[in-house]
């Protein structure tokens, strides 16, 4: 889906807490509903910045639980709809791999 423009000139007020501030948003990286918002209120206007940052979606189920929970936060600290905001930028996991694999060499027993 296609992102919209997203006026940085806007001016979304002050952090204000909110009682629900401390639930868990992504389990795998625990991080909280309030960390996300102050995120956005510090700038961080876009998954992908707020997915350097925080790192919601890095953990072990890849933003498969939490992204589109983060997704609907950010929208509504900016007052937007979720569909202008892009998705975060999928990496697959990184995991050490043996030089022989890419020579396609079989080891012997």
């Amino acid at each position: 889906m296609m992102s919209g423009y997203i006026d940085r000139s806007k001016d979304i007020g002050p952090f204000v807490p909110r009682k629900d501030d401390n639930i868990i948003i992504c389990r795998c990286e625990e991080i909280t509903k309030g960390e996300i918002r102050m995120a956005v209120h510090m700038g961080l206007w876009t998954m992908n910045e707020v997915k350097r940052m925080l790192r919601p979606g890095m953990g072990l189920c890849q933003g498969q639980t939490c992204s589109k929970n983060v997704k609907n936060i950010i929208a509504d600290e900016l007052g937007i709809s979720a569909s202008f905001l892009d998705e975060a930028t999928a990496r697959p996991p990184v995991r050490p791999i043996e030089m022989g694999v890419f020579g396609n060499e079989v080891e012997k027993l």
